[in-house]
Formats: structure tokens, C-alpha cells, sequence
């Protein structure tokens, strides 16, 4: 049977402290900064901590906090059939620069979100701060 959703590609962490965080995770744990943007009264940086998805560092994330991203092809579609299986949003898609997004909860309460990343590298390369 194949997985429900693609590649989780991202996962979104809180800080209250944006650049002391930074530095720890650069400094201490020796992450390198995929790219760091200061844009809308948000400051957000990508790390590379394994080879898995990218560690998004942001500072209008609650601390502590860890939200995943997991990719999906048409996200209009999962949504409809996730829905056909009792599955609810939080609220109605936003936008993130790679695309649309819908947040959920699991029934614990866990945060997770679906994305359609529809602009792949929008942010590692023509993101404008």
C-alpha cells in the first residue's frame, strides 16, 4: 500500500529566541543555513541537520513547537478524499511561498500540514527579503 501523502519536506519549529537559535543549531550541532530571510515581520531560516526534510527555524512559531510539512500532488483532491474518511482541517488553506497549505490536528492534538508545493524552490532562490 502506498503512503498517503509524498516526501514530508519540512519541518517547522518554533523559537523565542531567533538568533541565539541560529547560532546553536550552526555553532553547536554544525547545521548549515540553506537560506535566512527577514520578510514580513518574520524571521525564517532553513537548516540541513540530516538528510531528511529541511528544519525551518521561525520565529512567529510558538516555542516549543514542531509542525511537519508533508508534500502532496493536488492538494484540493487529498483534502476531498481524507474528508470522505472523517479527516477536518483547521480552518481554510493558506499560503506559505512553495504553496497552498491546510493544517489539521491528529486526535491528540498534534499539529501536522498538508502542502501542494506547487513554487519548489521559491525560497532558496528567488525569494525576495
Amino acid at each position: 500500500m502506498a503512503a498517503p501523502f509524498g516526501k514530508l519536506l519540512y519541518l517547522y519549529v518554533g523559537t523565542s529566541d531567533f538568533d541565539r537559535d541560529l547560532k546553536y543549531y550552526t555553532n553547536v550541532l554544525g547545521a548549515k543555513v540553506l537560506w535566512n530571510h527577514h520578510a514580513m515581520g518574520a524571521k525564517v531560516a532553513a537548516l540541513r541537520l540530516c538528510e531528511g526534510p529541511e528544519y525551518l527555524l521561525a520565529d512567529h512559531r510558538p516555542a516549543p513547537s514542531c509542525l511537519p510539512l508533508f508534500e502532496v500532488k493536488d492538494l484540493k483532491a487529498k483534502a476531498k478524499e481524507l474528508r470522505s474518511r472523517g479527516w477536518k482541517s483547521e480552518g481554510r488553506s493558506f499560503e506559505v511561498p512553495p504553496g497552498p497549505c491546510l493544517l489539521f490536528k491528529d486526535s491528540s492534538g498534534n499539529e501536522l500540514a498538508l502542502l501542494e508545493n506547487v513554487r519548489p524552490n521559491v525560497m532558496g532562490e528567488g525569494f525576495e527579503d
